[in-house]
C-alpha cells in the first residue's frame, strides 16, 4: 500500500452542521522527483497543474464559486491547499459522494473529470496520491494506485447531431476557438468551432438567443454533452414577419375570390348536405 498523505492538523476544528460553511483540504504527494514535495520545494509545472485542478474541482461545471476571491492556505505534509470555509451545497455534496464510495455517478461533471484525471495519474509511473478532507467527513478521501474511482455511466455516450437553442454569452478565442452557450435549463455548454464559422457570420450573436447546430457525445444516463463542436448557426424567426403575413393573406384572397361562401364550400367537400 502507498504511504498515505499525512492528515493536516487544524487546531480546534469542530464538527460543522450540514448546511454550514466548510473548509476543504486537498493535498498531493508525488515522489517521482526523488524528494518529498512540500511548500518549500515543488516543481513549478506540478504546482501549476495541481492549482489548476483544485480550482476546477472547486468551481465545478457552472463555475458558480468565485475562486478568484477565495483565500487558501498552503500547509505542510506534501503539497496541500486548504480553502477558507465554503457554503456551496453542490461542492459539499460531491465531497460526500467521494467519501461514501469510489463511484463517481451523480457528481458534477467537471469535478468528476478532475477525480478521473487524479485516479489516472495515481496509477501512472509517478505514483501520485491525493487526499481530500473536510470537518464533516468521518475519514479522508484517498486517491492512490490501489483505489478505483470511476463512474458506471462512463461508457453510456453516443454521438449525436442536434440543434440547441440558447444565449451566446462568450464567443471567439485566439488559441481554441469556441462559443459559450447558456441553455434554457441553466447549463453552460462550450462548443469548439472552426475560425471561418465566426469569421463568415454576419450576425452579432453575443448576449442574444441563437440556434446552434452541433455534433457532440451525449450521455444517455446523465444527459450531459462533451466534445461538442459547432457546425453552424441556424436562423430562426421568433417575431412576426408582417410583410410575409400580408403576402400570404393576398395569396389566399386571390385563390378564394370566386368562392362566394367559403364555409359552405368546405362543408360541401365534407359531404355535409344540411
Amino acid at each position: 500500500m502507498p504511504a498515505y498523505l499525512p492528515k493536516p492538523k487544524v487546531a480546534g476544528e469542530p464538527k460543522i452542521g450540514r448546511m454550514n460553511a466548510q473548509p476543504i483540504s486537498i493535498s498531493l504527494q508525488d515522489p517521482s522527483g526523488g524528494y518529498e514535495i512540500s511548500p518549500d520545494r515543488v516543481p513549478l509545472a506540478l504546482l501549476r497543474t495541481f492549482a489548476a485542478d483544485v480550482d476546477e474541482f472547486l468551481k465545478g461545471e457552472n463555475a458558480d464559486i468565485d475562486t478568484a476571491g477565495l483565500d487558501v492556505s498552503v500547509f505542510q505534509g506534501s503539497l496541500g491547499l486548504r480553502t477558507s470555509p465554503i457554503a456551496h451545497p453542490g461542492l459539499l455534496r460531491d465531497v460526500r459522494i467521494l467519501a461514501a464510495s469510489e463511484r463517481l455517478d451523480g457528481m458534477d461533471s467537471k469535478r468528476r473529470k478532475v477525480i478521473e484525471r487524479w485516479q489516472k495519474a495515481a496509477r501512472g509511473a509517478r505514483k501520485r496520491a491525493y487526499r481530500i478532507e473536510a470537518p464533516f467527513l468521518a475519514r479522508p478521501v484517498l486517491i492512490h494506485a490501489q483505489s478505483d474511482f470511476h463512474a458506471d455511466d462512463a461508457d453510456q455516450w453516443v454521438k449525436v447531431e442536434r440543434y440547441l437553442q440558447g444565449e451566446i454569452y462568450e464567443i471567439g478565442g485566439q488559441g481554441k476557438v469556441n462559443a459559450h452557450i447558456l441553455l434554457p435549463d441553466g447549463t453552460k455548454l462550450t462548443v469548439a468551432s472552426e475560425r471561418d464559422v465566426f469569421r463568415d457570420d454576419k450576425v452579432n450573436r453575443l448576449y442574444k438567443p441563437a440556434m446552434a447546430r452541433i455534433t457532440a457525445e451525449y450521455n444517455v444516463v446523465t444527459r450531459e454533452y462533451r466534445n461538442a463542436r459547432l457546425l453552424s448557426f441556424e436562423e430562426h424567426q421568433q417575431a412576426l414577419d408582417e410583410p410575409q403575413l400580408q403576402r400570404l393573406i393576398q395569396r389566399g384572397a386571390t385563390a378564394w375570390k370566386d368562392v362566394p361562401d367559403a364555409s359552405q364550400w368546405v362543408d360541401s367537400l365534407r359531404g355535409d348536405d344540411a
